[in-house]
């Protein structure tokens, strides 16, 4: 039979086998066709590891046609040895043979006549090994926290049964894919999905490829850029300044135009809608102002924005102006109508929404939209409340001494078809014949009463 062998997804190798060879003969054959030794090849066929070396391959359910994976476990030992030019004879335990006329074997003792501890045996493989050796190397521990967060966070946690497990399940999940990977390279040529597969793999890893290229040539675009903010002064405020080129218009936020006391010369007539990368809206436009840049004063007009994160951006609309030019090489911006220049701020400079990171960003977002809604449902709770209480109170005011008497009565005069469309709406009996004792009859008012009433606000955008 023909089986089909995967050296850890990376090398494969197509076999021709008997049914009744042993396990043992079976790692042989293999040590000869891919030079790994048969002491250190461990076979796993359906995610179960075959441990029996006396047990043939029909004995393992082993078919014509199956997929087998191997992986090499080199003990820690060996490098060491490789590394200091030892052969295996070096490494043979001679305390282990027995001499002649004893009846124990003897161990190894040194010259004070304490026996030498045999050195440990140490599994690479383990979860204990792993954890260890990403904890002594921070490097490696930065690089695990980027490329797979969720064992960074199993690694960190200290529970080592949980690192343990999502190890385990991560290992499983990349042997099930190589398992299918095989599975699609060994399918009908003629079968589509399996030529979907086949190239999605090839474009899968002509993007590894560039990656790492990437990172080896590089390595700085995978960085954080420093944004480009410049120190001035906008009606005597201080005010950090954000240099967009790729903004049409100069902007500010309306919290910054407060608190440089120049939304008194906001100009309404200008509000609108601005589109880009999202949409915001514009509540107004200053048409003159003065930003003092160093010691210069350069005029300029400002959109105001309603929800901006930053309080200023200096578009490109100014930048041509004022003849500016982003010298990137000197780290300064270079005004031409003038001659100032300006440097650009450092890191440690910058707001702090733009010195935060991506995590940080979304976690500030989410604690955001979390108050958003608490707000929005605390108040639609209050209109509500103030709904109902308005409801019952003109229902008081109509209603005689005997409440359940004026509400049977009520409802008699109500047809009952009437009260079934609004109920059928989701809405309870006592509440459709109360609204439409109000609109004297009316379904229609009624049932838009109460569907106004049970609307929630959505968030509110920040």
């Amino acid at each position: 039979m023909k089986v089909t062998v995967t050296l850890e997804g990376d090398q494969i190798y197509n076999v021709d086998v008997s049914n009744d060879l042993e396990l043992d003969n079976f790692k042989a054959l293999l040590e000869f066709e891919s030079g790994v030794q048969s002491s250190q090849i461990v076979i796993f066929h359906n995610g179960v590891q075959l441990r029996d070396n006396t047990k043939t391959l029909e004995g393992y359910g082993i078919k014509d046609g199956d997929v087998l994976l191997m992986q090499r476990v080199m003990q820690a030992t060996e490098p060491l040895r490789q590394m200091s030019g030892m052969g295996p004879i070096s490494g043979l335990d001679w305390g282990s043979i027995q001499v002649p006329g004893q009846s124990h074997p003897q161990s190894p003792q040194n010259q004070t006549g304490q026996a030498q501890p045999q050195p440990a045996v140490v599994d690479r493989d383990s979860p204990q090994y792993i954890r260890d050796m990403f904890l002594a190397d921070p490097h490696q521990l930065s690089l695990l926290k980027e490329r797979n967060p969720e064992l960074a966070d199993a690694l960190l946690s200290g529970n080592l049964q949980n690192f343990a497990q999502v190890l385990q399940r991560q290992r499983q999940e990349r042997a099930d894919r190589d398992m299918q990977r095989i599975r699609t390279m060994n399918a009908d040529p003629l079968d589509l999905e399996a030529q979907k597969q086949i190239a999605e793999e090839i474009r899968m890893s002509n993007v590894n490829q560039n990656m790492e290229i990437a990172m080896e040539y590089s390595p700085e675009s995978f960085g954080k850029v420093v944004m480009l903010y410049i120190n001035c002064k906008l009606n005597g405020h201080p005010v950090k300044a954000f240099v967009d080129s790729g903004a049409q218009m100069t902007f500010m936020s309306a919290a910054c135009a407060e608190r440089c006391n120049i939304m008194r010369l906001l100009d309404q007539r200008w509000a609108g809608i601005a589109k880009g990368v999202g949409t915001q809206k514009i509540v107004g436009r200053v048409h003159v102002a003065q930003i003092q840049i160093e010691k210069d004063f350069l005029q300029s007009s400002f959109s105001v924005m309603e929800d901006q994160p930053m309080d200023l951006v200096l578009g490109l609309d100014m930048l041509k102006r004022h003849q500016c030019c982003i010298d990137l090489k000197n780290n300064v911006l270079h005004i031409g109508t003038t001659g100032t220049e300006t440097p650009f701020l450092a890191e440690s400079d910058l707001p702090v929404t733009d010195r935060l990171t991506f995590s940080d960003r979304e976690e500030q977002m989410t604690q955001d939209k979390q108050l958003a809604e608490m707000e929005d449902r605390e108040l639609a709770e209050a209109m509500l409340r103030s709904a109902n209480s308005s409801s019952q109170g003109s229902s008081s005011s109509f209603s005689s001494p005997s409440s359940s008497s004026a509400s049977m009565s009520g409802a008699a005069n109500i047809p009952e078809a009437s009260i079934q469309k609004i109920v059928d709406l989701g809405f309870t009996r006592d509440q459709a014949i109360l609204e439409l004792q109000r609109t004297n009859g009316n379904v229609d008012i009624a049932s838009a009463a109460l569907i106004a009433r049970s609307l929630s606000f959505p968030p509110q955008t920040r």
